[in-house]
């Protein structure tokens, strides 16, 4: 099946035909004006960071909002919004105080009950704040100042590495009024202390997404890196697009109508490299890992047989040769961290690099008492890492002889469907591919496909007892060679619960025309410090 020609036909609608008719994003702007036109990697269907995993929410929550402390390319935590912080000699309080001159967009300065109000939704859904959760004594913030603290039943040494997470899901500040939102309902109202400011008159879901600066943005004075330092911003607008079709995306690129493409695809980066006032460059730098996920709620992979079964037959280079084509672009990772970094282990993974056994596989599925349930698998096509997974998991699947309905939809209707508890007959679902920045599987921490915690896990909502105290255990840990003992232990643990099929580690490909420069070579598209220049640099 060629995924180019499905997700053609899939694009062939109100919002691709006009794209592709008119360039309907060319707009009036005023004398001196810079706008920075951008294709978003999927429709931004939703707004809210702190509801969804979803990249493009991510992305658009760092222009949107601010964080608290952030991370550099050393994955050292560095104060952000703070100004001043004191950790009392016991580790078990901290004390904030917030730089001078942040506030939100609707004019209302930021306050230390703003921050924590904002953390406490965040540590409902965050893997990492789920466990920050479990040992705050009190979080109390001024309702008309800047401080704020936090106060510890024990020492939680990761505290300042939570706050400044740099991946999904980030611990953005909201005003009180919005943070005050139950954490599994969607906020919807956009205000933040960011950089850009969201323009709501011009919102078009399926079509395009307007920023402005944020004049009164106060940036930081030391330089960017990654997500730390000063967010200086260097343009006046920017246009996030939805183009679903990729060739006109790449005709659009080539032709200087846009100027970034997020994502392309693997086999139009020869069209793209090819131009010379286009460079492709690597989107992260620590690469993505993919991953096949299932529903634990409801038969048949709420039967752990049914997911070894699967694992049983997974060949990762099938995957990774569908989502990154050539090989010099991915690598095998059997590993639930990422690879080549300090957590990465073998621990179990014969289970994923052993011989593929359909027999096994098909006797996995006999002893679970499969009865031919029709299993419903999410196909995001137009996005090159969840559609190519869902075609590859569906065929393996009915090799096996399962009954497989792969339902077509566009990442941001299945951003949404993922999130639902329903039956699959009833427009829930049993399994998705997906993938994760590097920063996002470093540990069991950031991790959060791995953690099993019932309800208050990500979509698929596993339990098991055994992966949660050996995670407890690792954030408890303080010292590195415990902490990698543990890793094995959950990595071990993991290939036999299978909360998730690891599928391989790839390499993804941004491009933009060289008109564009100051680039943060990050985990997140960041766009601050991005200059659009009249000439090629």
């Amino acid at each position: 099946m060629d995924r180019h020609v499905t997700r053609r036909n899939f694009a062939i609608g109100a919002g691709a035909a006009a794209l592709a008719a008119g360039v309907p994003w060319r707009r009036a702007q005023a004398a001196g004006q810079t706008t920075l036109r951008f294709i978003a990697q999927a429709d931004l269907r939703v707004l809210d960071p702190i509801w969804t995993t979803a990249y493009v929410t991510r992305n658009h929550g760092y222009m949107v909002f601010d964080t608290l402390f952030a991370l550099d390319d050393k994955f050292v935590p560095h104060p952000q919004m703070v100004g001043d912080y004191h950790v009392s000699a016991d580790k078990l309080t901290y004390n904030f105080t917030l730089r001078d001159g942040l506030k939100f967009h609707d004019g209302q300065p930021v306050r230390g009950i703003d921050c924590t109000t904002s953390l406490k939704r965040w540590m409902a859904r965050d893997a990492l704040g789920q466990s920050l959760a479990k040992v705050l004594d009190t979080m109390d913030g001024d309702g008309d100042g800047k401080n704020f603290s936090i106060k510890l039943k024990t020492p939680f040494p990761l505290l300042l590495d939570g706050l400044a997470k740099v991946s999904t899901l980030v611990p953005f500040i909201m005003p009180e009024r919005l943070a005050k939102t139950d954490p599994f309902t969607q906020v919807t109202e956009m205000v933040g202390s960011g950089p850009f400011k969201f323009v709501k008159a011009e919102f078009q879901p399926g079509n395009k997404v307007v920023y402005e600066k944020n004049p009164d943005y106060v940036p930081r004075k030391e330089p960017p890196n990654w997500a730390s330092g000063g967010k200086v911003v260097k343009v006046d607008r920017c246009e996030w697009l939805y183009v679903p079709d990729k060739t006109t995306a790449a005709a659009s690129l080539n032709a200087g109508e846009v100027d970034w493409w997020e994502d392309p695809p693997t086999d139009l980066l020869p069209l793209l490299t090819a131009n010379p006032d286009v460079t492709v460059a690597n989107y992260d730098p620590l690469g993505i890992m993919t991953m096949v996920r299932f529903n634990f709620l409801y038969p048949p992979f709420n039967n752990p047989k049914m997911r070894q079964a699967v694992l049983s037959v997974t060949n990762q280079a099938d995957f990774m040769a569908a989502v990154a084509g050539d090989k010099k672009n991915w690598q095998v990772c059997a590993s639930f961290f990422a690879c080549d970094t300090p957590m990465a282990n073998d621990a179990g993974s014969t289970a994923l690099t052993g011989p593929r056994d359909f027999a096994k596989a098909k006797k996995l599925i006999a002893e679970a008492g499969y009865k031919g349930e029709k299993i419903v698998v999410l196909d995001g096509v137009d996005i090159a890492v969840p559609h190519t997974q869902a075609l590859v998991v569906a065929d393996l699947m009915k090799k096996l002889g399962l009954n497989v309905d792969i339902q077509a939809m566009d990442w941001g209707q299945e951003v949404t469907r993922r999130a639902s508890k329903k039956p699959p007959e009833q427009g829930g679902w049993n399994v998705f591919g997906t993938g994760w920045v590097g920063a996002d599987m470093l540990d069991p921490t950031v991790n959060q496909a791995l953690r099993a915690n019932g309800d208050q896990a990500w979509f698929g909502w596993p339990s098991d007892d055994k992966i949660e105290k050996l995670r407890a255990e690792w954030v408890a840990a303080t010292d590195e060679a415990t902490r990698k003992q543990l890793a094995v232990q959950l990595q071990e643990r993991a290939f036999e619960f299978v909360p998730y099929v690891p599928t391989g580690e790839f390499m993804q490909k941004t491009a933009y025309r060289k008109t564009v420069k100051g680039r943060i070579l990050a985990p997140a598209i960041l766009m601050w410090n991005v200059e659009k220049t009249e000439k090629p640099t």
